[in-house]
């Protein structure tokens, strides 16, 4: 009975990804800057000299999935296993797995937490010298508040709560027992490892987590996660100056027939539609060329031409998602958005919020990144004449310096 095994559970089906395009791919093989989500603690694990073998646990329908996208080879990975219909399950399933080579330790880590860090891995290890259960654990900050249908029934004493991480670590025979125990309780389903052990009776003891080693839940956490990659590039390339940019735009259409219009990616009802080549959003329009003009790489006219029948009727989500990659293509970061729509109808404030969003899901931002106001010009000029809609628009992103 000798070494440590990682036992990394990736069978989920992501089912709090919610219904957007994102949720096509459990979360697990979802792209994050050219690696899964799965890769990144997997690689992490392989490296560390302490973990001599690692197994991982997919969905049955998954294996398509993870040959695939999982590219990392090594001899410490153990060929995968098949789940079951829940997570402990699963685990149950796996610590099987790890049986035969009888592995003194074992960690149980989730696969949707891709920040995990060698010093947390250290610490976790180091406190299985002394006892058979440890966790991770964050002390919670924030005031905790009971409620019941919307209203609040109770402020909850936080002293002493935390927030529980993985890897949780464990004496690899001690936790089998205790699965192999509660999987004969089919009436007890717990939500993570520590809750097994603390069933069997076995005292759980706390090491520091990490803020960084967050879980993806929903599908904006994606955008997170890629700007928490950007950032640590960043701080990785000490001799590199970045520099930081700002770019302007501008755009306006004319109203014509129609019954309703495009802004910033949504469609709202309207008596009249814009005229123009694509789908004349005005907003993401003027956006994409302050993306342009704070790279110095010209306008939205001159990477995608009206002159140019492939971009006819083509919705402006491609040409801002085209900006947002060539802001990454050079290794830079989008720092934050602000658009101007300027009308006097429709009115934009019913409409404010999803406009945020669906913008902040085009650049891969969190939503407090990305602001949109509206205002009238006072009855002059063609907007005030409801002849169309103008738009103005500033970006801030971060390069590499020069």
């Amino acid at each position: 009975m000798t070494g440590t095994a990682a036992l990394i559970v990736a069978a989920g089906q992501a089912t709090r990804f919610g219904d957007s395009d994102t949720s096509s791919l459990p979360k697990q093989y979802m792209q994050l800057e050219g690696k899964t989500v799965l890769e990144y603690s997997l690689e992490i694990l392989d490296r560390h000299p302490a973990i001599s073998q690692i197994q991982i646990v997919i969905h049955p329908e998954h294996l398509h999935l993870y040959e695939t996208h999982v590219r990392l080879a090594s001899g410490k990975i153990n060929a995968v296993v098949f789940g079951g219909e829940t997570r402990q399950a699963s685990v149950y399933l796996g610590l099987k797995a790890l049986e035969k080579s009888n592995p003194e330790k074992v960690l149980i880590h989730d696969a949707a937490r891709p920040f995990l860090s060698a010093d947390l891995i250290d610490r976790v290890i180091d406190r299985l010298d002394e006892v058979a259960a440890v966790i991770p654990g964050i002390p919670i900050s924030d005031t905790i508040k009971k409620v019941n249908s919307g209203v609040i029934v109770d402020t909850v004493d936080r002293t002493n709560l935390q927030r529980v991480q993985t890897p949780q670590g464990f004496h690899f025979a001690t936790i089998l027992e205790a699965h192999t125990a509660i999987a004969n309780r089919p009436d007890l389903e717990l939500t993570d490892d520590a809750a097994i052990a603390e069933w069997y009776k076995l005292d759980v003891h706390m090491v520091a987590g990490s803020e960084d080693n967050w879980k993806l839940t929903y599908a904006e956490d994606l955008s997170r996660a890629r700007r928490q990659l950007q950032m640590r590039e960043s701080m990785e390339k000490p001799n590199e100056m970045n520099s930081l940019r700002t770019g302007t735009g501008f755009d306006v259409h004319a109203f014509e027939a129609g019954n309703s219009v495009i802004l910033c990616g949504i469609e709202i009802p309207f008596e009249r539609s814009l005229r123009g080549h694509s789908d004349a959003d005005v907003g993401l329009h003027a956006l994409t060329d302050a993306l342009f003009g704070a790279l110095a790489e010209g306008d939205i006219g001159s990477h995608f031409p009206p002159s140019d029948d492939q971009w006819k009727n083509a919705s402006s989500d491609l040409f801002l998602e085209a900006a947002t990659q060539r802001v990454r293509d050079r290794g830079g970061a989008i720092n934050h958005v602000d658009i101007t729509i300027i009308c006097e109808l429709p009115k934009i404030g019913p409409h404010r919020d999803p406009m945020r969003q669906r913008v902040a899901e085009i650049l891969g931002l969190n939503i407090g990144q990305v602001s949109i106001k509206a205002t009238t010009s006072e009855g002059l000029g063609f907007t005030g004449r409801q002849e169309g809609i103008a738009a103005m628009a500033t970006a801030t992103i971060t390069l590499p310096g020069d």
